[in-house]
C-alpha cells in the first residue's frame, strides 16, 4: 500500500488539453501531498483549451521520452479533442503508457484521454468510460462501454467529462492507496 503522500503521479500532455482535465487532478492530488510532475512532448510549456478558446498555459516539469515508468505510482492522461488525438501518434507517449499498463500500474484518462488506451489494446474484454463522443472507439476496441461518472478496471481508471473531475481524483487516490494491480491481459 502506497500513502497518496508517498505518490509520485505523472500527467502526459501536450497543447490543447482540456483546461480543467489537467488542472484538478494536478493540483487536487499535489494537495493531498502526492508529488505530480507534468510531462510534455518538449519539456516545454503547453496550452490548454478551455471549453471554446485557448485557455491558460501549463508549466511542463519534463519531456515525455524522459519520463521513467519506475519513478512513478500512477499515469494520469487528460481529455480535451486535440491532446489525446495528438498523444496517440506520440511514439514516447505510447510507449510510457504500455509501460504502464505492463507493470500493473494506474493509468488514468478522462474524457477523450482514452483514445491512448484505445491505441495500446488495453480496453478489449475491460469495462470502461469516457466522452460519449468517443463511445463506440471504445467498444469497437472491445471495450463493454459504462455512463458513468468513473469506472476502474484492474487499476485503469477511465473518466467521462470535467464534472466528474472529484470522483476521477478520488478514485485516483483510492487506486493508488490499495497498492500495485496485478492485471489481467486485455481480452
Amino acid at each position: 500500500m502506497t500513502n497518496i503522500k508517498n505518490a509520485k503521479i505523472l500527467i502526459i500532455a501536450t497543447d490543447g488539453f482540456e483546461q480543467k482535465e489537467l488542472e484538478v487532478p494536478r493540483d487536487s492530488l499535489r494537495d493531498k501531498g502526492a508529488k505530480v510532475d507534468v510531462a510534455t512532448p518538449t519539456g516545454e510549456e503547453i496550452t490548454g483549451w478551455d471549453r471554446t478558446d485557448w485557455g491558460q498555459p501549463a508549466k511542463a516539469d519534463l519531456k515525455i521520452a524522459d519520463a521513467k515508468m519506475d519513478d512513478y505510482t500512477a499515469l494520469v492522461i487528460p481529455g480535451g479533442v486535440m491532446n489525446p488525438d495528438k498523444l496517440r501518434v506520440d511514439e514516447d507517449a505510447m510507449k510510457l503508457v504500455r509501460d504502464f499498463l505492463a507493470a500493473g500500474k494506474i493509468v488514468a484518462a478522462v474524457c477523450h484521454g482514452p483514445w491512448l488506451l484505445v491505441q495500446a489494446d488495453a480496453l478489449k474484454g475491460r469495462q470502461a468510460t469516457s466522452f460519449k463522443s468517443i463511445r463506440k472507439d471504445l467498444e469497437n476496441a472491445g471495450a463493454k462501454w459504462l455512463d458513468e461518472e468513473v469506472v476502474v478496471d484492474d487499476g485503469i481508471i477511465t473518466s467521462r467529462k470535467p464534472a466528474d473531475l472529484d470522483a476521477f481524483v478520488a478514485k485516483i487516490v483510492e487506486e493508488v492507496e490499495e497498492g500495485k494491480h496485478y492485471r489481467r491481459k486485455a481480452a
